[in-house]
């Protein structure tokens, strides 16, 4: 992609950055009450099937990740014209998704700042080494980084880590502001207050077989969209001062296009590399700015099917040479040559 200058593109983006008051409104009742709904008929459930009420879950949870979306864009500024409003949403949906409403937009801004830059990694992204920093990593750092990036890891055991503890507890950027502990400490008071409202008005079996199950779904979900639309072969990675916004989302991120039920039921997040350049966009104007903005058409388009194998595929490190991310397997059998030189290589023939 040539050097476009933001006074090239920002014109044509700026005109769907302003939210529609009744827009909003509609989306957070044709989520909330939904989710609501589905969560009673999942309790309901109990008493006929265990396998209907975890498919009422599993429905459930796509509804849970719509409303983070909406928690998504009131962190950005971009669901409702007034910041105390976006505020209030972003606390209230917070409550309900686990993820602390404050403390997640601060890492959250970083990311969208830093995303695709080599010398500003690991606030809220997937954090992902150079093969140079893998090859000279000691074994059991190369063994924990291995264990990060493991899919079963990473998406099994990964929500209950990050939904359970991770985001319970106000460390990493960011914590030193009294506002982000305060704000996190307040989420976990609400939490506890859920828990037990649920527990006194549906009982145990409702707390462990429907609440629960939602939150793991959803969590899942959510990881599996987040890391597949900047964990793919061709990824935009850059150094400073050569890093450059527009790049890292048209090159950084994907256009996941999804079948039209899962696009609106995540929100329009497939969306991700139009989120990346402007995101005060509304969700609910992205597929807009997708069909009318030729600029934004460059991204890179894969599908559900293309996304699965993204998500199992070994691309796990950068290679500043090639410019591509590769797998362990290559980073392994590299290592495996720079050991045989080293040692005079033994091996070749004289």
């Amino acid at each position: 992609m040539k050097k476009i200058e933001p006074k090239d593109w920002i014109p044509l983006i700026k005109p769907y950055t302003k939210p529609n008051m009744a827009r909003s409104l509609r989306q957070v009742a044709n989520t909330l009450l939904p989710l609501l709904l589905l969560f009673y008929l999942a309790h309901r459930a109990l008493s006929v099937s265990l396998f209907l009420t975890l498919a009422l879950d599993a429905l459930a949870a796509l509804f849970l990740v719509r409303l983070f979306i909406l928690q998504h864009d009131a962190g950005h500024g971009s669901f409702f014209p007034k910041k105390w409003m976006n505020n209030l949403l972003g606390f209230l949906a917070g409550v309900l998704t686990l993820v602390p409403y404050h403390h997640w937009q601060l890492s959250h801004a970083r990311h969208h700042a830093t995303s695709g830059n080599l010398d500003k990694r690991g606030v809220g992204d997937i954090y992902t080494m150079t093969l140079e920093e893998y090859l000279r990593a000691t074994p059991s750092e190369r063994l924990r980084y291995r264990l990060y990036r493991n899919p079963f890891v990473m998406f099994l055991l990964g929500p209950l880590y990050v939904f359970l503890l991770s985001y319970r507890l106000p460390l990493g950027y960011g914590s030193e502001k009294p506002s982000v502990r305060n704000s996190v400490a307040l989420t976990n008071l609400f939490l506890v207050l859920l828990w037990a409202g649920i527990y006194l008005g549906f009982g145990l079996k409702t707390l462990l077989l429907v609440y629960l199950p939602i939150q793991y779904l959803a969590g899942m979900v959510g990881i599996f969209l987040f890391y597949v639309q900047h964990q793919f072969e061709d990824a935009y990675w850059e150094h400073d001062p050569r890093w450059e916004h527009l790049k890292a989302a048209m090159e950084g991120s994907t256009y996941l296009k999804l079948p039209r039920v899962l696009q609106w039921l995540t929100g329009n997040i497939g969306f991700h590399h139009i989120h990346h350049l402007a995101p005060k966009i509304p969700n609910y104007l992205l597929p807009e700015v997708q069909e009318k903005v030729d600029l934004v058409k460059v991204a890179p388009t894969v599908t559900l099917r293309d996304a699965l194998g993204i998500a199992f595929a070994d691309l796990h490190l950068h290679d500043e040479e090639s410019r591509k991310l590769i797998g362990f397997k290559e980073a392994h059998r590299r290592l495996r040559e720079k050991a045989r030189l080293a040692s005079g290589g033994s091996g070749a023939r004289p």
